[in-house]
């Protein structure tokens, strides 16, 4: 029988968005035809739509073993020996910001299927983790913990370390853990001493017991994370590439071989030490764009992943390196 609507009840309540969505995925009519049975916009439709999947009205899911079982995903997984790879299928065309949304996405099914109840779970920063956060599904797992593992940065470009752990404990129902300091200090004794604040103490004991972490990997181009959010500038890039160095994860720097690579900044920052992520069990990179495929790589030769999510075209990149 076909959902209708009376025109009383047009109110954005929940009922009403459900309609909608009844409509929409379950009798299969178009948004078009929607707009004209309730009398408004097509772009109205569109936007109640949306809201219904924001607030958790509607739920889609995508079986996670469908993103890990295409022959890519079990190429890397046997060649980096790792627990599984979720593959983003975006084609040798796209523009890196569709590469990057629709990874994204993939991502943020991803990891309802690695994450358990319990899990407490460390969130990184940076743009890739912020489309993740934009992206996952309005959706409880029991009780979990989150926490953020760098400071606080000061950047127009990115959502900030806190607001993307935040976001994803409200979307998971998870209690937070903010990391109340600036990512990078003025001195190593200032840094040293906030270490040692009680508050800021705890949390970094925190990530010693951490089940899951969730990371993308920078390269150290001269567009990279690293420069817009101000935790190094450009001399001090280029020291490091002078080093050896090809990428970060959070706040670790490393080489092509995947080792990291120490450097005076690490002694001011607030953030999660190598050693920690290293010990952490279920270890999420999420990547997209030939660009990183540096990283990407020395991420993977040092046995830093678990789990990844990549592109196909940075996923075939890596077969071919």
């Amino acid at each position: 029988m076909a959902t209708r609507i009376s025109p009383a009840s047009q109110t954005r309540d929940d009922s009403y968005l459900a309609n909608i969505a009844l409509l929409y995925y379950q009798e299969g009519l178009t948004q078009n035809d929607i707009a004209t049975r309730l009398g408004v916009s097509r772009a109205t439709i569109v936007n109640y739509l949306k809201e219904s999947r924001e607030r958790g009205i509607v739920d889609i899911r995508v079986n996670g073993q469908s993103l890990r079982s295409s022959l890519l995903s079990k190429e890397l997984s046997a060649r980096y020996r790792l627990t599984d790879v979720y593959v983003a299928h975006v084609g040798p065309e796209a523009e890196a910001n569709f590469s990057l949304r629709q990874t994204a996405r993939v991502a943020a099914m991803a990891f309802h299927d690695i994450v358990s109840p319990g899990d407490v779970i460390g969130v990184a920063w940076g743009e890739t983790v912020k489309q993740i956060a934009d992206n996952l599904p309005l959706r409880r797992i029991a009780k979990t913990e989150v926490c953020q593992v760098i400071g606080s940065m000061e950047s127009d470009r990115l959502l900030s370390a806190e607001d993307c752990a935040i976001q994803i404990a409200n979307r998971i129902e998870a209690r937070c853990h903010t990391l109340h300091a600036p990512a990078v200090l003025s001195s190593v004794q200032l840094a040293e001493s906030l270490r040692h604040e009680p508050s800021i103490k705890t949390q970094l004991e925190r990530f010693r017991s951490l089940n899951v972490i969730l990371t993308s990997v920078g390269g150290l181009s001269e567009n990279t994370h690293v420069l817009s959010s101000g935790i190094l500038d450009r001399n001090s890039l280029e020291e490091l590439t002078q080093k050896g160095a090809v990428g970060f994860i959070c706040s670790s720097f490393i080489k092509q071989d995947g080792s990291p690579l120490s450097f005076p900044i690490q002694d001011r920052m607030i953030a999660i030490q190598f050693k920690d992520i290293l010990r952490t069990p279920k270890r999420i990179m999420v990547a997209s764009g030939q660009h990183k495929l540096k990283a990407v790589k020395a991420a993977l030769d040092g046995g830093h992943v678990t789990h990844a999510v990549l592109d196909d075209q940075l996923a075939l990149g890596l077969l071919n390196e």
